[in-house]
């Protein structure tokens, strides 16, 4: 038997293993999203000036109409199947194969429900019919993000970058040319498929490269059945998050006009380029979450604290230069046509504080099996959100559904953890979290 002392050497070198992994694997998630923020971002001013404020209006006005749905297509199964994985490898064939067709028929009734209800809102307008129908497609590809649960659940996310940024920089050298030859809105549509083909392609070849077959993929009803039980309120809760997430666009379309849409697009889209920051984050250090959460509950929460505190010190590094160079960087970038998104950003900008605390206790609620908790807070942020641009969108346009975003996601993300005995632990680390400089 070994002593207590060896015992305590060998945690600590798994301890020390673990974080090189933990840390080489946000490396390369933060090198994926350093890459996109920076090529990407440029790119798609270009498009944005390209397009004219109009025409971009529409284009983010049918990606935010396909984005609510888009829960559908993912069905909320990511961090639980990488969860499942962690806790019995034995069984990943099967639940791999059981989330691809679980997620491939989400695509395809992603795309049926976008298309439906598109038609029915607008059905003398065929150009954001077809925008829609285009950009809905798109969920049927994301099946093959399947790969990329097991690639996260070994931390090993590079090999997923590595296929997602192929397939952007063929894309984006793609959009350089459509431009220069002054392509119609459409094209950059399919750009958005082609893009997200190419990546799940590119996941398959990896996934075949490290010695890993699909042939030993199997559907099992039991595996489906127990994903979908700890899912459903995942999926709901993602429908909630992307109505107070993407409702403003899609009702400053309706009330106010595409335009305003492609003004207030410019500002959210400086805004939320930092979102993938508690994403990349979370998604590396969940799996050791999870594994403390079977072995010590004082890591436990001890991780989970690191983490919020972490959260809060970025958002805010990041919101409060953007509050005041808002007008600078709206002109330098997009240009004077654009110039009203310079106010629209200044406020958004602070919605990032509730988004990362918000992402950062996503561990937290799965590991503690109360997820249907997470709806209900989701399902407050969306109902405020929804309310207040009824009221704010009226009057101030795009400065109204700003406000609107940065209230609902105070109370999505944050305040509603108070009000239920079971998430004032999770509201009590928040708020220590937010008080990092004393």
């Amino acid at each position: 038997m070994l002593s207590k002392f060896k015992l305590q050497q060998l945690s600590l070198l798994k301890s020390r293993s673990g974080l090189r992994a933990i840390i080489t694997n946000t490396g390369w998630l933060f090198a994926d999203r350093i890459l996109r923020m920076g090529i990407g971002l440029i790119v798609g001013v270009w498009v944005a000036r390209y397009l004219g404020v109009h025409q971009y209006g529409l284009f983010n006005y049918a990606t935010a109409f396909v984005t609510l749905f888009s829960s559908f297509a993912t069905l909320g199964l990511d961090n639980v199947v990488v969860r499942d994985i962690v806790h019995d490898v034995s069984h990943k064939e099967k639940i791999l194969g059981t989330s691809f067709w679980l997620k491939l028929f989400g695509g395809v009734s992603c795309l049926f429900l976008a298309v439906s209800t598109i038609y029915v809102l607008r059905h003398d307008d065929k150009m954001t019919i077809w925008l829609v129908a285009i950009l809905g497609t798109a969920g049927i590809f994301q099946a093959f993000d399947t790969i990329d649960f097991w690639f996260q659940s070994q931390v090993q996310s590079k090999y997923t970058v590595l296929a997602k940024n192929t397939a952007f920089i063929i894309t984006t050298l793609v959009k350089i040319a459509l431009i220069q030859m002054q392509a119609s809105l459409i094209a950059f549509a399919w750009m958005t498929v082609v893009e997200i083909g190419l990546g799940a392609m590119g996941l398959a070849i990896a996934y075949n490269i490290k010695g890993y077959s699909f042939r030993l993929w199997r559907w099992s009803f039991p595996v489906a059945k127990t994903l979908l039980k700890d899912s459903w309120p995942l999926i709901l809760s993602g429908l909630t998050i992307m109505i107070y997430m993407r409702i403003d666009q899609i009702m400053l379309g309706e009330i106010i006009g595409d335009g305003a849409v492609g003004i207030y697009s410019a500002a959210s889209r400086i805004s939320e380029v930092w979102y993938f920051i508690p994403t990349a984050i979370v998604s590396s250090v969940s799996p050791t979450i999870f594994a403390a959460k079977q072995n010590n509950e004082e890591v436990y929460y001890q991780r989970i604290k690191q983490l919020l505190g972490l959260m809060v010190l970025i958002s805010i590094a990041i919101a409060l230069p953007m509050s005041f160079l808002s007008g600078p960087i709206i002109t330098m970038l997009f240009g004077n046509d654009y110039a009203p998104a310079a106010g629209i950003l200044s406020i958004h900008i602070w919605a990032s504080l509730f988004v990362f605390i918000g992402v950062g206790t996503s561990p937290w609620f799965i590991a503690e099996g109360l997820t249907h908790l997470s709806l209900r807070r989701t399902l407050v942020g969306a109902i405020i959100n929804v309310v207040l641009n009824l009221f704010l969108i009226p009057t101030y346009a795009g400065l109204g559904a700003a406000i609107a975003t940065v209230i609902s996601y105070a109370f999505g993300s944050f305040l509603v953890n108070a009000m239920h005995p079971k998430t004032q632990k999770i509201f009590n680390l928040q708020i220590k979290s937010i008080f990092i400089f004393r």
